[in-house]
């Protein structure tokens, strides 16, 4: 399965995975790809700061200090 459209991704270009924060490319992220399934994302993919994450009824946002706010699609 794939992540649902909007999310960032490790694979969308940003250096650190959206769920762990960890730059290690070799890490074995099988983990965090189950967890993007159901949840938001909780590291910017751009920096790996903490975001701060606000869950919906029909979705979410999660925003970071210095690259803005991502949104559910």
């Amino acid at each position: 399965m794939t992540a649902p459209v909007g999310t960032p991704t490790r694979e969308d270009g940003g250096p650190y995975c959206d769920q762990c924060g960890s730059p290690d490319p070799a890490a074995g992220h099988d983990r965090c790809a189950a967890r993007r399934e159901l949840e938001p994302p909780r590291f910017c993919p751009d920096c790996a700061r903490r975001m701060v994450v606000q869950i919906h009824p029909v979705g979410w946002t999660a925003r970071c200090s210095r690259h803005g706010e991502r949104t559910s699609s």
